[in-house]
């Protein structure tokens, strides 16, 4: 039976064995296959989600949203200004109300502990849709997309180029070592992740055989790459960094230079997006009036070359979300679990 993730959090990676992700994968790939072929997938009836957002967001609230109504649950959006922990209510108090009317909890912000104490005190499965440390659902899109391109995830060599101590990096690192997925983080020595996260994807990395590097070497970091990725240079909450960034991240663009460094003719090109490759917002306006680029992490041409899948990762976060909404509050029937291949 379900044992593996009724009532579970999803708060970080390592709270799932990598056995339990990769399963989640391809529940992802299932549910992907009904939706294409409107078959309906009412697993969650009658159930509430509440949607926390202390962050903005475009992929991860449209992806929660559409993957709870599709699952047949209603979601309800609580934005920055409704869920002031801490200001009017503790953190702790809000939680048990909101486990006491919702049957599961998504939030999206800055602090981890906050996320972490949704999941104590709420008493109902938590998913975390971003915090300053770790991007789980993101993670389960990349590995989803990486799947689907190569028919498998083991032994693929995924080179992520840039701000290597965000978010995602940290993400990166450690779930490409639980599944078994050799990880590159290149990026400017101040940029690379934490001895902590280091560690912890070492550990996963013995067990699975993934070879990690992090290097501040483009050349050395990208040669035989399977997936080139990138992300944004300055993240929401550090918009006082980008003079700073720009300087330090401009030799680790994502251009046509890196691609064909990997000397693989089969890499492909992820990002998580929003991604700065143009003068069409207005960030970029704004940083090319100050400081004359007209693309940044990523290259218009790399953008949109075939080659480039991030609108496929990009869909495969509602996918993704709608399996991991499924496995934890569904009742399914997952009678074992599939190995990274």
């Amino acid at each position: 039976m379900n044992t593996h993730f009724q009532g579970k959090s999803l708060l970080k990676e390592i709270d799932y064995t990598p056995s339990e992700l990769y399963t989640l994968i391809k529940l992802a790939e299932h549910l992907k296959y009904l939706k294409k072929h409107n078959i309906e997938h009412h697993y969650l009836q009658g159930k509430n989600i509440a949607l926390l957002f202390a962050k903005t967001s475009t992929r991860t609230r449209s992806a929660f949203t559409v993957a709870a109504t599709d699952l047949g649950a209603h979601p309800e959006f609580l934005g920055a200004s409704d869920i002031q922990f801490g200001k009017k209510e503790s953190l702790a108090d809000t939680a048990k109300i909101l486990g006491s009317m919702y049957d599961g909890i998504e939030y999206r912000g800055f602090d981890q502990d906050i996320v972490d104490g949704l999941a104590k005190y709420s008493g109902v499965p938590v998913w975390n849709g971003l915090t300053d440390d770790w991007h789980p659902t993101q993670m389960l899109a990349d590995f989803m997309t990486i799947d689907e391109v190569f028919g498998h995830i083991k032994d693929i060599t995924l080179t992520y180029l840039g701000d290597a101590r965000n978010n995602v990096a940290n993400s990166l690192l450690v779930t490409g070592a639980m599944l078994g997925v050799n990880v590159h983080l290149v990026g400017p020595k101040s940029l690379q992740p934490t001895q902590k996260v280091q560690d912890i994807a070492a550990g996963y990395a013995k067990e699975s055989g993934a070879k990690l590097l992090i290097t501040d070497d483009l050349k050395a970091g990208v040669q035989g790459s399977d997936v080139l990725y990138t992300d944004i240079w300055a993240s929401m909450g550090e918009e006082d960094k980008w003079a700073e960034r720009i300087k330090l991240l401009q030799p680790y663009q994502l251009n046509m230079a890196a691609v064909k460094a990997t000397g693989n003719p089969n890499t492909i090109v992820m990002h998580d997006l929003p991604a700065y490759h143009d003068l069409n917002t207005k960030l970029a306006q704004n940083i090319h009036a100050k400081f004359g680029l007209s693309e940044m992490e990523i290259t218009e041409e790399v953008f949109n070359a075939p080659f480039a899948k991030q609108f496929q990762e990009g869909e495969n976060r509602m996918h993704s979300i709608k399996a991991i909404l499924a496995a934890s509050l569904g009742n399914l029937f997952i009678p074992a679990l599939v190995d990274p291949e």
